[in-house]
């Protein structure tokens, strides 16, 4: 494939860690995708569960809650890149009346492919509060490429691409998170070689 060719978006896609990959940050992970243009690409982890769950980072932001159904939920490592933000993955939320495409929070960026993804404590204020978004998965960090850095992983066959599909997010036990992007595009880990296919 040329070089010149035509940049690729991969803005709501998964990226599934292979095999071979040896970072202890990404190994075995799905990222997320937020956001990916030529200036570089931003994501989640959405399958590495920190050691702390909502209500302890609810506690820790001061928002006392007694949702003992969300509390419950673990917070992710969301990427290696500024681990003390909290970033919230969420199904969108529009304010009222129904029309009105205006996001709800005060920092929210709309993701093409239909999530959003906000960074101001008002979604946790709600959440804690028992309102806010249904489908949420909080993470402390980000993960983040550079220009060109994502591109060189992918021709170095570091991570496999595939169309994000919520479900594998939001109703997906975590232990099954990486099996179950894999499985979007008909694999499964054991046909994996940890190996780059260079001839």
């Amino acid at each position: 494939m040329s070089t010149d060719s035509a940049p690729i978006n991969l803005t709501h896609h998964f990226l599934i860690a292979m095999p071979g990959m040896r970072d202890e940050t990404f190994g075995r992970s799905v990222v997320y995708l937020c956001e990916h243009s030529e200036r570089g690409a931003l994501g989640l982890v959405i399958n590495k569960p920190s050691d702390i769950n909502l209500r302890a980072l609810f506690e820790k932001v001061e928002l006392p809650t007694d949702r003992t159904q969300i509390g419950d939920s673990p917070v992710f490592q969301g990427g290696p890149v500024k681990t003390e933000r909290g970033f919230v993955l969420h199904e969108p939320m529009f304010a009222d009346p129904p029309d009105n495409t205006e996001p709800v929070y005060a920092s929210t960026m709309t993701i093409p492919g239909g999530l959003e993804l906000t960074t101001s404590k008002d979604v946790l204020e709600a959440m804690a509060a028992g309102g806010g978004p249904r489908k949420v998965l909080v993470s402390l960090g980000y993960s983040a490429w550079g220009e060109g850095q994502l591109e060189s992983e992918l021709a170095e066959n570091s991570w496999l691409t595939v169309d994000a599909d919520p479900a594998v997010i939001f109703d997906t036990p975590v232990e099954q998170r990486y099996d179950k992007a894999l499985l979007l595009l008909g694999l499964q880990a054991w046909t994996l070689s940890p190996d780059a296919g260079h001839a």
